[in-house]
Order: structure tokens, then sequence, then C-alpha cells
């Protein structure tokens, strides 16, 4: 859709693609920042190359330019997330050291619910069977116990490819992490065995101690890494036959873009893509408008999650967990040790099914009707109600404006969902039960985002909010208002800002390495030869030329304690070791408010390197305001804090201008999605066009 937009393209155009569970997202912008364009289009997710394409040309016909004129396209993807969860990836097998194959079906011994007697726990991605012990056996210190069996290598690749048809293989050799050679030989050996495997090893992958977190994550890596590779052949061919001759990037987990190259050997690197795309803008933005700290709210079609931000920065994590087997509950899935900025994930989106559950409680998610079929409303073959189509009848979405009018929503199948199938079950009226689908979605929201910063010791009740995707402005006010946030934001553009998001990452790499020490133990010059070596290690895949800033961080603890903290290096250091000392006495504090009188240990170091971070953009688009009256009209919608049904003004987010107070309740809509301002609330237009919505104490 093109928005209202009439100006002519400039050159330099760069654009950001989103892949979503139900709807892929596009921006358009220029080479001056200025917004050119924006589109959504309903996911393909038997091919999400296709929406892709298909987006891509319809977006640039919008709006006037061919494929050509696109100087740049920055993407991120669900794809290695959904092989994952849906195990769609390819026949993996793996060369482990002999005695341990058996070590994912132990895992931690660790379990998540105390008092539940079926835990279900996310099942290994190589089965068992597919398992090759190989003899070698490396000390803790990387001195050789058992040298590598080269012919056993030998024969146990030819057996899984030839028998068991593996299509990838993961190489995993106790503490590889400290000294790789007998991962590289046996690499090797395969390699040359059968050039057109795809092969991952561990210490490549993550070199970094504890062996079933990076044997898994090696893993992952190898799973997915034949279907990444078919899906970017096909999206560079696509592209390429539309027309594209500029750069194509792909976002990371940690929020920089990587190569097709590393994209391809690092797959599993982008999980989270699209998401962290989502948190860099907001700090972007949020940090412009309110400053401070912050919680980023993304709400999809599929799920919400929330990240946060403290003087612009993104919480970042090094662990996550994918493929949960247990309704998003910690310790049920795949623990993999990937960086990505720190996000809480909870299923709860517009497509999100709503069903009363075994003991008659109303459920929201984690099961969702995604693009295919899609919600009710949306007339596409979906059958369960969802949370889009309580929206509709609460009357927050009109039917006929949906998508700014380029897709009609069905109310009568809707609401014939919702009272057979919630509201009959739970005695209540059609009304009632889409009521009760918004605000449970809302607590449960809620609590996923209170439990999140609480355990990262974040206190979000004076920080301010910025809400985003699909149906983020629709729930935003009321989640803030359950966890006591006196302020949200609302971007222009905030149906497509991951999109925009891809747009604001630069391009980088990061590299680890493990390195146990007592910081007394270890000299200052051995301290720099490691920073060196990681510097040009970590600059390497980004060309000559192109590392401008480094990221010096370092993993500490107390001698003998089991779980270390992060310390990062100022990036000018004339005394590394002091620097760290009390880089990690501070930190320290921070976080448990005491320290200790404990020798101190360095566990490993981590080096990014990146480019520099594209200029700012705008997501607003200029001069779309017509100067036309910004009220529209008026609709019935549902408002308990109103008394209820009231008739409620709706206005056009395109023809608000600086400086203009809306008092809620009220519904502002653009193309892309709708804010919901409840009763009380007062929001104000900020000179760059957001939305900041003062939020009524309860």
């Amino acid at each position: 859709m093109r928005d209202g937009l009439d100006v002519a393209p400039r050159g330099g155009l760069r654009l950001g693609i989103d892949i979503g569970g139900t709807f892929t997202d596009f921006a358009l912008v220029d080479s001056a920042g200025s917004r050119v364009g924006v589109h959504k289009q309903l996911t393909t997710p038997r091919d999400p190359s296709h929406a892709v394409l298909e987006g891509t040309l319809a977006l640039c016909e919008a709006v006037g330019c061919s494929v050509s004129d696109l100087a740049e396209i920055v993407h991120g993807t669900t794809l290695v997330t959904n092989a994952l969860i849906e195990r769609r990836g390819d026949r993996t097998g793996m060369l482990v050291t002999q005695g341990f194959r058996d070590l994912f079906d132990i895992g931690r011994e660790q379990r998540y619910d105390l008092f539940d007697l079926r835990l279900r726990y996310a099942e290994p991605i190589v089965e068992r069977g597919f398992r090759a012990e190989i003899p070698e056996r490396l000390k803790h210190d990387g001195s050789v116990l058992v040298p590598l069996d080269e012919d056993a290598v030998a024969a146990q690749t030819h057996r899984l490819v030839e028998e068991e048809r593996i299509e990838a293989l993961a190489i995993c050799f106790l503490h590889a992490h400290v000294d790789d050679r007998h991962e590289r030989r046996a690499r090797e050996i395969t390699q040359a065995l059968y050039p057109a495997l795809h092969i991952s090893h561990s210490a490549d992958v993550f070199p970094y101690p504890r062996e079933f977190e990076r044997w898994t994550t090696t893993c992952a890596n190898a799973y997915s890494q034949p279907l990444v590779d078919r899906y970017l052949s096909r999206l560079e061919t696509g592209l390429g036959e539309g027309g594209f001759r500029g750069r194509l990037w792909i976002m990371a987990s940690s929020g920089g873009l990587m190569s097709l190259e590393m994209a391809r050997r690092y797959p599993v690197k982008l999980l989270e893509s699209g998401p962290a795309a989502g948190v860099l803008v907001a700090a972007r933005i949020g940090t412009a408008v309110a400053g401070g700290d912050l919680l980023s709210f993304d709400l999809g079609g599929t799920t919400a999650k929330g990240a946060l931000i403290r003087k612009g920065r993104p919480f970042r994590a090094y662990s996550f967990e994918a493929a949960h087997a247990y309704e998003y509950r910690s310790g049920s899935g795949l623990p993999l040790q990937i960086p990505v900025l720190d996000m809480t994930e909870i299923g709860t989106g517009g497509g999100s099914l709503v069903e009363p559950d075994a003991l008659g409680r109303l459920r929201v998610g984690p099961r969702s009707a995604g693009a295919e079929p899609g919600p009710v409303s949306y007339g596409r073959g979906g059958r369960t109600a969802t949370l889009t189509d309580a929206n509709l009848l609460l009357g927050y979405l009109h039917p006929d404006s949906f998508l700014g009018g380029t897709m009609t929503l069905d109310h009568a199948a809707a609401a014939e969902a919702y009272r057979e199938q919630v509201g009959v079950p739970l005695g209540v009226d059609a009304l009632r039960a889409a009521w009760g689908a918004h605000d449970m979605a809302n607590e449960d929201i809620a609590r996923a985002f209170r439990m999140h910063a609480t355990e990262r010791g974040f206190d979000y009740r004076s920080c301010s909010m910025v809400a985003f995707g699909g149906g983020g402005p629709l729930h935003a006010a009321r989640i803030a208002r359950k966890l006591r946030v006196p302020r949200v934001i609302f971007p222009r553009g905030a149906g497509v800002m991951s999109a925009f998001g891809m747009l604001s990452g630069a391009q980088s790499f990061e590299t680890v390495r493990a390195f146990r020490r007592g910081l007394d133990a270890v000299g200052e010059g051995e301290l720099e030869a490691l920073l060196a070596d990681l510097d040009a290690e970590a600059a390497a895949p980004l060309g000559s030329g192109g590392a401008t800033h480094w990221h010096r961080r370092f993993d500490m603890r107390y001698r003998g304690q089991h779980y270390d903290i992060e310390v990062e290096l100022p990036e000018v250091c004339k005394h590394l070791r002091e620097a760290l000392r009390t880089g990690f006495i501070e930190r320290y504090r921070e976080i448990f408010h005491t320290s200790l009188d404990e020798p101190i240990e360095i566990v490993g170091c981590k080096v990014e390197a990146s480019a520099s971070a594209p200029q700012s953009f705008s997501t607003s688009p200029e001069d779309d305001n017509d100067g036309g009256e910004a009220m529209m009209g008026h609709r019935p919608a549902y408002f308990p804090a109103g008394g209820g049904l009231v008739d409620c003004p709706v206005l056009a987010r395109s023809r608000l201008w600086p400086g203009m107070v809306v008092h809620g309740p009220a519904l502002i809509e653009e193309a892309e999605s709708t804010i919901l301002l409840d009763a009380g609330d007062r929001a104000k237009v900020h000179g760059d066009m957001s939305l900041v919505a003062e939020i009524a104490t309860p």
C-alpha cells in the first residue's frame, strides 16, 4: 500500500523486510533518510521467499521505482526459529567423543517444575541413532589424552551419509573450546569425503565451556544450514531476476548485519532476527523522544516480545532457549549459546487461538492461526476464534479499514465463532467473551514482562514503553496500566516498525574465546595479545575498512562460583587488568548489592567488531497530511473504564499535527495499526510525529 505518499523516490533506496508469523512487513527509505513507502503482505509459510519477492515488487510498483533502484536490502527471518519448532530442518548426523553420545538425553538433570510429574523437554535435534562415537579425548587444558581415530571418522561419516542419508553433520568433541585440533581435523576428513555435505563444528560455532549448550547450538546450526542455504539461494535468484544488483544483508539475533556468506555459515545466529530489529528502532526512537530507560513492546501475529533498554542500549544475553516443549516455560526448550538481544517472548499475538481449557478457564495462545488459515475474520478458512477476532468484536478494529482498506474483515463470522466456541461454554455473550480474551492477553503479557524485568533488577515504573507491531498499539496502554508504566510512545509506522528496524543495524561480527585464568595470574601483555587476536578475528568478515567500532567484554566471576558476569571494557583503556577488576566489582555490586573478598577469575572474552551505524531515518511520510479534519467519526467500542460500550471517537493518524492533544477513550487509525487510548489517558503528538501517551493511574 502506498500510504498516501506522492513523492518521487530518490536514489540510494534501502529496503527493510521482516517476515512474521502472519504478515511480512516492508519499509523503504531513501538516501536522505526519508520514508518512501511501506507495505504489509500475508506471509507464505511454505516458502517465505514468495512473500518477500511479491511484496518487494508490489512496494516498488506502488512508489514508482524498480527493484534495480534498490541499493540495499536488509532482511530478517523466522525461518530458523520455525525450523527448530516444527522440526523442518534436514536430517543431521553427529560425530561425538566416545562415551558422550547420550549427553543430550541426560541434559542438565534439572526440573523446570518441581511438582509436575509429567515434564516434557524439547527432543534432541539429532536422534540417538545418528550420533556416532569417535575415539578421541582432550583434557580440560587441551592436552591430548586419546588421539583422534581418523579411520573411525571416515568410516562413521560414510555410514551416516550412505546408510542414514544425512544432509548435515555436527562435529562435537569434548573440550574443543580449549583446543579444536581434533574437530578441525575431523572436518577436513569429512569435507574431503563429501564436499557437498553441510558441516558445523562446535569450536567454530561457539567456542565456550558447557558441552551440553555448545553441542546443542552446533547441532542446531548444522540442522538449519541446508534449509537456509536453499532459502537464500531462492531469494538471491528471485531478486536477481527482478533486477536487484545491490547489497543483501541478513539481520542477526544480536541486531548486527551478516553477509550471506556468514548467514550460511552460522544460520543459528538468525534466530529472533525480526524481533531484534524492532528493539533496535525502539531504542533509537524512544531515546530521542523521552530518554531514560525504556521497555520495548512488540505484538505481532503469533507472539508478543518485550525487551529492556537502559541508557539507549538494549540488554544483551548469550543464552537462549528455542522450541519450548511446554508453553514457553524456561527449561523446557533447546538451550543455545548465541549472542542475542535479551527478550522475553510469550505465545500471545493477533492470531492466537482463544478457547476454554479443560478446567473451563479462558486461554489465549500459545497456538496461533498464523497466516494460513489465519483468524476467522480473515475469511481464509480459519475456524477457531482468535485475539484479532476479539478486537474486531470490541470495536477496536473496523471491518472496512483493516490494512488501510485493502483487506475486509468478516464481523459476523467472528461473532459467531466467539458465541459458539467461547461464549456458550462460559455462559456469557460474544462481546463479553471477546473482552475476556482481550484482557486475558493483556494480563498474560504484563505478567511475562513483570517477571522478565524483576529477574534483571529493572524498575519499569518510571520508564517509557515503546509500542509497535501490528497489534502492539491496540494493547499497549492497558498493559502499561497493569504494569504502572507511566508513559507509552507510539511511533509513526508502528505496524511495520521491525522492518524499519532492519535499517537501523550496522554490519557486525562477534567472536568469542574461552580464557580461564585468575585475574592476578594473567599479565597485562597477555591480555593485550588476546584482545589484538580477537579484534582481528572479529573484523575479518567485515572486509577491508569495514570495522570502525569494537566492543570488548569479559566474562568474570569470583573463584568457586558457577555463573559469571559480563564486564565491558571502555573503548580507551590503558590498564586492562585494573579496569577489569574495577568493572567486575562495580557490576557485581550493582546486581547483588555486595562484593566478596575472594580471588577473581576470567572465564572468557568476547569481541564484537562493527561498521558505522546508518544515519537516522524518519518512519513518518513527508507531507502526507492533507490538512483535513483529524476526526473521522465515531463508532461503538468497549471501554470498561468508560462504562462499557461507548461512542468512541476515531481519528486519522495521518492528519494529526505536532503539539495536538488527544484524550481517551479514542482510537487513532493508520494503515498498518490502530492505537487505543483508554479513558483518562492523554496523548500529545511529538515533533517526530510519535504519539506520547500519559497513562491514567488505575
